[in-house]
């Protein structure tokens, strides 16, 4: 019990002392520790934290007498008639303005500033205001959507910095975090909270496994770092989940290794590189693990292989399950987006495979991410209904696809059959749906129909097997029980 124990016993009698007595060690060891003090932490890095304010200008269009009058650039001969003789009309040519707030920290003594990409998106003016109360207007060295971060440049020289945690140390669930921005431009608050979770994957930032706080962040926040009790730079935040638009007790904030990776290569070559491993992927549910003979769900299912990547070149097929990459396991499909983007570019990495229940180790070359135009090319499909020819025991009719039906469905000679009408039975209930292309069962590609209704029959009664189907939004294994 120790001292503790005795001041409450004092302070409180016998019924404090039970208490004590009921808490555990960990809980007991907090109380002697009491609740961090986060001045000094504040006064030394609130001078480095900066409030940004974006401006976008949106264009007016003028209507005259019913007639619609466009904007006239300034250098235009039209430019003065317009300004003489419309009077009102031809004033303030230039529509409303749109303004945002946000947050960002400086990171070297000439100038350069981190920031959240969404806070400088489309800004036509930029203006950072220091701690010291000067306005300055920055340069936009990069950005990147994906990481969500932007470089800035300020000219400007001694300025205060704030300090980056070391690469190689952990940020651990339950450990203290100290927020500082400008929420709804309120410079320089402080909000305290601890860390949530680790590893979080959000549906549209595949290649960053943010941290979870439930550090009070809302919209002005955006941009701004994320401390540890030692003052160090652990995040940058970037996103709330919220009902309403304010904070409800969920923030996110970019690991501050995968957010100076970007910040490194936008400062020397203006854009970030990023691995690519050309796998389309999925997570392996309950019932999938249970087809492929798995003991728990894990890993990353392989569901499409793309043409000349480095997936295909190392010999990967869907149906593959990514276990580890590079000796890192993978507990879902979330966990390997930022691996593979964070691997150099040539490098080589080792992936662990489930295939067809046998573990195997494979050897692949990273190779660079195309740009979201080329990648949606190599992985869109665009099918048209065909007609249906044939029916089997899992309450679905098929047809092979006609070679303009193929190229209609970006097929090429892969194989498939192509889904023409599902009625009620195991196919309905395992997610299948018309205009699918059944592309594998069971392991087994699938090349023709009479093949298909031969894998049909052949399956094992009242078992799960994977059934991989291509649609319009990607390929994705889907878990069908096989009727008694």
């Amino acid at each position: 019990m120790g001292e503790m124990a005795i001041f409450l016993r004092k302070l409180a009698g016998p019924a404090a002392l039970v208490m004590v007595l009921f808490l555990s060690p960990a809980a007991q060891a907090q109380l002697s520790k009491g609740l961090p003090d986060f001045t000094g932490l504040v006064q030394e890095a609130s001078p480095a934290v900066v409030n940004i304010t974006t401006m976008q200008h949106t264009a007016l269009t003028r209507r005259l007498h019913n007639f619609n009058m466009p904007d006239v650039p300034e250098d235009s001969p039209f430019h003065d008639l317009l300004e003489r003789f419309l009077g009102e009309y031809g004033h303030g040519m230039r529509g409303p303005e749109s303004e945002s707030r946000g947050s960002g920290f400086i990171i070297s003594e000439d100038g350069y500033i981190v920031t959240a990409q969404h806070v400088v998106k489309n800004a036509d003016d930029i203006t950072v205001r220091l701690s010291d109360g000067r306005e300055l207007q920055p340069k936009v060295i990069g950005t990147d959507r994906q990481y969500d971060i932007a470089l800035l440049k300020v000219d400007a020289q001694d300025l205060p910095t704030v300090r980056i945690a070391p690469k190689d140390k952990p940020v651990e669930v339950g450990e203290w975090v100290l927020a500082i921005g400008s929420p709804f431009g309120l410079d320089h608050s402080a909000t305290a909270g601890i860390v949530s979770a680790l590893g979080r994957s959000l549906e549209n930032d595949r290649y960053i496994s943010f941290i979870q706080t439930d550090v009070a962040i809302n919209p002005g926040n955006s941009g701004g770092p994320l401390f540890n009790l030692d003052g160090e730079v652990i995040g940058v935040n970037s996103q709330i989940f919220s009902g309403t638009g304010g904070f409800m007790g969920l923030s996110f904030a970019i690991p501050i290794d995968v957010a100076m990776n970007g910040v490194e290569q936008l400062r020397t070559h203006g854009h970030v590189v990023r691995g690519w491993l050309g796998v389309l992927i999925q997570d392996v549910t309950g019932e999938l693990a249970d087809s492929f003979g798995m003991e728990r769900p894990r890993g990353a299912l392989v569901s499409q292989v793309l043409a000349d990547s480095p997936a295909q070149k190392a010999e990967l097929q869907p149906g593959d399950v990514i276990l580890s990459f590079d000796g890192k396991e993978l507990s879902g499909s979330g966990d390997l987006p930022p691996l593979v983007g964070s691997s150099p570019v040539g490098g080589t990495a080792k992936l662990e495979v489930l295939r067809s229940g046998e573990r195997k180790e494979i050897e692949v070359q990273i190779g660079e991410l195309p740009d979201e135009a080329e990648l949606a090319m190599k992985t869109g499909v665009s099918p048209e209904a065909p007609v249906a020819s044939h029916s089997d025991r899992l309450g679905l009719e098929v047809v092979d696809p006609t070679a303009e039906q193929r190229e209609a469905l970006g097929l090429g000679g892969s194989g498939g059959v192509l889904v023409s009408r599902v009625d009620d039975g195991p196919a309905r209930s395992a997610g299948i749906r018309e205009q699918d292309v059944v592309m594998m069962v069971n392991s087994t590609p699938v090349k023709t129909t009479e093949q298909f209704r031969t894998l049909v029959n052949d399956l094992p009664a009242g078992k799960s097997v994977a059934v991989l189907v291509q649609r319009s939004t990607g390929p994705i294994f889907l878990a069908l029980r096989v009727p008694e």
